[in-house]
């Protein structure tokens, strides 16, 4: 008989060892299998009324039917848990202030700044004023969510698995919240009111008019990662005589901070033969932006300003100064679970103008917020059902009468033929304005900046079927100058609309492949505004022949967009210093200014030098420091250069970003056209250490454009996928079609079905 050699058993060890890996991998993989959404089958659930269907075609995009509003609800909910229950429960723990119950110390600044906020409040006095209608679909939607919950037992999304914790049963305030949360996303007035009065004690004052910006600010709090960054947006709306079908064709491009998963979740419900079509937000019961039969409409962000900072005085005994005397100020007590450690007890404190969200004790005063998004009685989430129910656009302006925070520019167009815009929102009314502009905190111990009301609804910025043929909001002022209210002072630049404006009236009838053709197109006019300045003075080989188009796949944008941010540094570095990426964000008007003598010519001197430089020179040198550094990162080929190699697009996962270890693994990254100025916008990120890399850090969360003379043949495309699990192969499958300028159409879903049928009791 053979004896069995050593290497031999050393051998046999490590066969059974691969296999017993095998086996462990193949038993993970197993059960991180069962967390993926079930499709098809049938299954009895407690809450719904009669049968209903959910579809998914073959990008995961899903189609509901129903016999009822609230049927419809409910498996959206349930569609919507399926898919996306780990994102619906962290934007709900957000709102909340509770992230560290479940991530632990990393959160619990956040965690702090929300219970101050207490937003999660605000949603749950806006369910107790819905009308009732509106509260038995909230409730129907959670009832749908938490028989997701009670019949999937105990595989949830991986996250839950890796955090282990299950998440509490959905609660209609749970819904609301995320209104809440897209309305602070959206309203950033208070932070710039904190900067300015920042700068206003490192800059003098005319220093202070040049830099301080015009559009709204992009960069997050460092302390507070968590809360989402600003938003910004194109849309517009083109009447019958101006397309080729005789009817309006309206698009909209919302544009937000790039994540996976994403915003939006593409879905179609039909109910009983009527359609409602387009961008659903996981934990909301609507469509936000889309169609039904006969009405489509899409929003931008107005920047109207209703956030106001008031230094209140403080004194010793728990009071504050009001014009009536002292007042005990309003304070509560926040427990914030952490995870992992012991748990930690706040006092929250408001005055009557609002929350306290920064206390200076030295010199007694802290500053309270004022918001217009804190109204218990906010009727939004009334206003977003009767959106979706409007049968024509008369019916949908009246909708937009209870939609009061965020403020938005809606566009909106009917079968029959008639278009519209309107500034939809709750904008305050102050007794007087700071500087005329309202950008500085102002005094909380007197009545003469306090607000008296709100614009009302009737005098709000509007417009129907104008003589143009068409409809455009990017973000721009879009008052008359001799408006009589005050909106706010900062809006965004023109570049973006005035494309809009150009490519709509180059094009005699416009069809859905001209509309596509715009939401993608790359001109920037800032650069058309600023090369020639800057070739005047510097000349370039490549930049002279330049079409002017951030494509990709091209070295001019990439040299463009490295001297313009280093021409910035120039102009501001020795005045903002660390400052520079929060007071700077493309700012190119700023440096037209600059470079064309006008009132900010002053910034090509450097205060701190003696000598008195030019433009000129600081034009040259920003040139070199921008080629060298190109040079240094990409090589000395400027041929081989790329504006796709330094300008990627990155999708962070929500929470696996978070991890060092594992981050890089969930960063779905891919180069993209664009800029901060075009129309398929893509931001590049402003503070980069290298100065030659520009990632983009905020474009087009979702494309859509409506067809009112079929409305079936609308597109629409998302940044990221359907599904929220990094095991679905919906998890990112959309970022190519979306960087691609592709679409998808909604017609009602022939891939997999799951029949949802009434539990039967027995």
């Amino acid at each position: 008989m053979k004896r069995e050699t050593l290497w031999s058993r050393l051998g046999r060890l490590l066969l059974w060892f691969a296999a017993f890996l095998l086996l462990i991998v193949a038993g993970v993989a197993m059960l991180l299998g069962q967390t993926l959404p079930r499709q098809t089958g049938r299954l009895q659930l407690a809450g719904l009324q009669a049968p209903a269907e959910i579809g998914r075609d073959a990008m995961g995009v899903v189609t509901i039917r129903a016999r009822s509003e609230a049927d419809a609800a409910f498996a959206l909910g349930y569609a919507h848990a399926q898919d996306r229950l780990f994102q619906m429960d962290l934007t709900r723990r957000l709102g909340a202030g509770r992230l560290s119950e479940v991530i632990g110390p990393a959160t619990l600044r956040t965690d702090e700044f929300m219970r101050r906020l207490g937003l999660y409040r605000v949603a749950e006095a806006n369910y107790k004023y819905l009308p009732p209608d509106a509260q038995a679909l909230f409730r129907a939607y959670a009832d749908g969510v938490n028989a997701y919950l009670a019949h999937r037992g105990s595989l949830l999304a991986p996250e839950f698995l890796l955090l282990r914790y299950r998440p509490e049963p959905w609660r209609p305030a749970d819904s609301l919240v995320w209104g809440r949360l897209m309305a602070w996303q959206l309203s950033g007035n208070w932070g710039d009111e904190e900067l300015r009065q920042i700068m206003v004690t490192r800059l003098r004052p005319q220093e202070l008019e040049w830099v301080w910006p015009v559009a709204q600010r992009l960069t997050r709090r460092d302390d507070l990662p968590w809360i989402p960054a600003g938003g910004a947006s194109n849309n517009w709306v083109i009447a019958g005589k101006l397309t080729a079908t005789g009817r309006p064709l309206l698009a909209n491009d919302p544009h937000l901070g790039l994540e996976l998963p994403g915003t939006w979740y593409l879905a179609r419900l039909d109910i009983a033969g009527q359609v409602l079509a387009g961008a659903t937000a996981p934990g909301v019961p609507a469509v936000i932006i889309g169609r039904n039969n006969h009405v489509a409409w899409g929003f931008t962000t107005a920047y109207a300003d209703t956030q106001d900072l008031f230094v209140e005085t403080l004194l010793d005994n728990g009071q504050y100064v009001t014009p009536e005397g002292p007042r005990p100020l309003i304070r509560r007590q926040e427990v914030i679970r952490v995870h992992g450690a012991k748990p930690v007890i706040i006092e929250v404190t408001a005055t009557r103008h609002g929350p306290l969200i920064e206390t200076d004790d030295a010199h007694h005063r802290a500053y309270a917020l004022s918001w217009t998004g804190f109204r218990p009685d906010d009727q939004t989430g009334a206003a977003l059902l009767a959106m979706n129910r409007a049968k024509t656009a008369s019916e949908f302006h009246a909708a937009m009468q209870g939609f009061e925070s965020p403020v938005q520019n809606a566009v909106f167009a009917d079968d029959a033929g008639n278009i519209g815009y309107i500034m939809a929102g709750r904008i305050p009314i102050r007794a007087k304005l700071k500087d005329d502009q309202s950008q500085s905190p102002v005094p909380g111990d007197r009545r003469d900046y306090d607000w008296v009301g709100v614009i009302p609804f009737d005098h709000l910025p509007q417009e129907r079927n104008p003589s143009s043929g068409y409809l455009a909001t990017a973000n721009n002022r879009t008052m008359a100058p001799d408006y009589p209210y005050f909106i706010g002072s900062k809006f965004d630049y023109d570049y973006r609309v005035q494309r809009i404006r150009q490519m709509i009236a180059a094009t005699p009838h416009h069809s859905l492949d001209s509309m596509a053709a715009m939401q993608l197109d790359t001109l920037s006019l800032a650069a058309q505004e600023l090369l020639p300045l800057m070739l005047a003075v510097q000349s370039d080989p490549d930049l002279a022949t330049w079409d002017l188009r951030m494509d990709r796949d091209a070295p001019e944008p990439l040299i463009f967009t490295a001297w313009f941010r280093e021409l910035a540094h120039m102009l501001l570095d020795s005045r903002t210093g660390e400052d520079f990426s929060e007071l700077w964000f493309w700012d190119a008007p700023l440096v037209n200014e600059a470079l064309t003598g006008k009132a900010a010519a002053g910034l090509c001197d450097d205060p701190k030098t003696p000598a008195i430089e030019d433009c000129a020179s600081e034009v040259r040198l920003a040139y070199q420091r921008a080629i060298a550094k190109l040079t240094a990162a990409y090589g000395p080929d400027r041929a081989a250069w790329r504006w796709g190699n330094a300008h990627r697009a990155h999708f962070p996962n929500l929470l696996l970003s978070q991890l060092p270890v594992v981050s890089a693994l969930f960063d779905v990254a891919l180069p993209t056209d664009g800029d901060n100025f075009t129309l398929n916008r893509a931001s590049p990120r402003v503070n980069d250490p290298t100065g030659a890399r520009f990632d983009d850090i905020h474009g087009a969360s979702l494309r859509a454009i409506f067809d009112l003379s079929n409305l079936d043949r609308s597109r629409f495309v998302i940044a990221g996928g359907q599904c929220g699990n990094p095991l679905s192969a919906h998890y990112a499958d959309f970022t190519l079609l979306w960087r691609d300028g592709q679409y998808v159409t909604m017609v009602g879903a022939d891939g997999n079905r799951l029949m949802l049928l009434p539990e039967v009791r027995r």
